[in-house]
């Protein structure tokens, strides 16, 4: 049976928060016992025929953990915590299917994965619980892409144009600035509400993402969840799997949500961890064949909703190890993705913010989200920043001879106001973008008096 997130009540109460909590308890659980252990799982009996594959089960008093296989007379369930301290005979706990239970009171704040506040001030949970691992709308009634949406930068709004329910992709190695253009886009990037995963980041960047990145303003409209580096894999795998069941809840209201994900490679590598203690056999790369079906289901979740649905536009990161985009989590995503953006390092290192390689990156909303006018301007700067790519050593070096040709020419005298148009701010909006872009490539017409004139000739007698 497929499960889905019900609709929350017509009339919600101030008791709402209070029910919710009421109706979680569970007075009647069922009860399993340790038979085996070992450092990456547990081996429980009393469940096989009860628990589901994924569900939630309590070792002991305190440590959480996830069925990950089933056999006759026993289940292989992973702790999520130390296994140190556990013993054979102790008791374990059925809790059912994963769940979260949403609720609109969690703007502003930043939780993890299973809901529980992380900033010290109480959080009540939603009326109704939703699954973690729910199915996409289903293909048949989902719309197609929206309009374009406003991002507050400008290469963003002309050249790399992300629309509502488009999934993106930023492909950007540790360091490139790609956290703190994810903030900036939750800052200014057009929804009504932002749900902002944070997995597997260091505890200190989770704080100076929300305190300084993210800041007041944009946490105002904002649900973070967070798991950190040092949580279990299971912790940080499950922080994805919230974050969209989170934006699915705000979706369901006729909200259009934005979705912005730091990393999906880090959740990749916890679904590896878990993979392994599962025993799966490891392929090409060092994952899994599972961390592809993984990744695309979580992918698939976003996009355009179904009738009476709102639309979740997501940037979703890839930590590219040394701007390897062939990498096996980064290739999987591209096929999946309505379009990549890629950060460069030499970018980043010679001081443009944000290090967007152009010509490396694509929008696949192009060139459905442009009129004919902006997509001739948008091919038209494309060509002078690939000329310009492909003359640029001889630039550099003094053996370029300005009218060796006239397309190099037009690119090297707008080159350096093109780069400074890509990592500006949009102000004014798309149609102030595309009007600057505009003036931009009219110096290129200029830039074709470079060549050398003629020599002069001297008619006869």
């Amino acid at each position: 049976m497929t499960l889905t997130c019900p609709n929350p009540p017509e009339t919600d109460t101030v008791f709402a928060p209070l029910l919710a909590r009421l109706g979680a308890i569970r007075p009647c659980q069922s009860i399993g016992h340790v038979t085996g252990l070992s450092r990456d799982h547990v081996r429980v009996a009393g469940l096989d025929r009860i628990a589901a594959l994924g569900d939630r089960v309590r070792i002991g008093d305190s440590i959480p953990g996830e069925v990950l296989a089933l056999e006759e007379g026993a289940a292989r369930v992973m702790p999520e915590g130390p296994s140190e301290g556990l013993r054979l005979g102790q008791a374990v706990r059925h809790l059912g299917p994963q769940t979260i239970a949403p609720d609109l009171s969690w703007l502003g704040r930043v939780i993890d994965p299973d809901g529980q506040p992380m900033d010290g001030r109480p959080l009540f949970p939603g009326p109704r619980a939703c699954p973690l691992l729910a199915p996409p709308p289903p293909p048949a009634t989902r719309r197609g892409l929206g309009a374009r949406l406003e991002t507050g930068f400008a290469v963003f709004d002309t050249m790399l144009p992300i629309v509502r329910g488009q999934r993106v992709g930023l492909f950007a190695g540790s360091g490139v600035g790609k956290s703190r253009l994810i903030g900036a886009l939750a800052q200014a990037m057009a929804a009504d509400v932002v749900v902002i995963g944070l997995i597997g980041e260091r505890g200190r960047e989770v704080r100076d993402f929300v305190a300084d990145v993210l800041g007041s303003e944009g946490l105002k409209r904002s649900v973070v969840i967070a798991a950190t580096s040092d949580r279990p894999a299971l912790t940080r795998a499950r922080a994805a799997w919230t974050m969209m069941a989170v934006a699915e809840y705000f979706r369901d209201q006729g909200q259009q949500v934005l979705v912005l994900a730091d990393s999906i490679t880090r959740f990749a590598e916890a679904q590896r961890e878990v993979a392994a203690a599962a025993g799966e056999p490891f392929g090409p790369g060092g994952f899994p064949a599972s961390m592809a079906q993984m990744v695309m289901a979580l992918a698939e979740r976003a996009g355009p909703g179904g009738a009476g649905q709102g639309d979740i536009t997501a940037v979703l990161s890839v930590l590219v190890a040394g701007s390897d985009l062939e990498g096996p989590v980064a290739d999987v995503m591209r096929g999946v993705l309505d379009g990549h953006v890629v950060l460069n390092r030499e970018i980043a290192e010679r001081g443009r913010y944000p290090a967007i390689d152009l010509l490396a990156s694509v929008s696949r909303a192009l060139p459905g989200a442009a009129s004919d006018v902006e997509n001739r301007l948008i091919a038209r700067a494309r060509h002078l920043l690939g000329a310009y790519a492909k003359a640029e050593l001889m630039v550099q070096a003094g053996l370029y001879s300005a009218g060796s040709d006239p397309m190099t020419d037009a690119a090297v005298a707008v080159w350096d106001d093109l780069d400074a148009f890509i990592g500006a701010t949009s102000e004014g909006g798309i149609p102030a973008s595309f009007s600057r872009l505009e003036g931009i490539l009219a110096l290129a017409e200029r830039g074709k008096d470079r060549r050398a004139a003629p020599a002069a000739t001297v008619a006869p007698g």
